[in-house]
């Protein structure tokens, strides 16, 4: 699985949180409990009043691309669940080739 990763495209995260919620169900984590992704809610104030909120899904430690999944030919439960679109799976060299925007990164374990 070295070889593949997840591209997050921040622009279109919405702040949901499925991917936490999808992650936390994958593997009966409990309340409380860390997931392998957890969305941060930052806030750039530009100043004159004029101020942006930017949604990061951060991968923790505890991600291993739900590789039972992926060996069954499924998509990791974040992937699958993201209702913004803004995760992809896939190949690490082909995700490369799509990163074309400055709110965009791959997370590989």
């Amino acid at each position: 699985m070295s070889e593949y990763a997840i591209l997050i495209d921040y622009e279109y995260c919405t702040g949901c949180h499925t991917c936490e919620v999808a992650c936390k169900q994958e593997y009966n984590r409990k309340a409380g409990e860390d997931a392998g992704v957890k969305v941060v809610e930052l806030i750039h104030d530009f100043g004159n009043g004029k101020m942006d909120l930017i949604n990061f899904p951060v991968f923790t430690k505890r991600c291993i691309l739900c590789y039972p999944r992926v060996k069954e030919g499924k998509l990791p439960a974040c992937v699958q669940h993201c209702m913004a679109g803004c995760l992809e799976f896939g190949k690490i060299e082909d995700l490369a080739k799509k990163m074309t925007k400055k709110r965009m990164a791959l997370w590989k374990p």
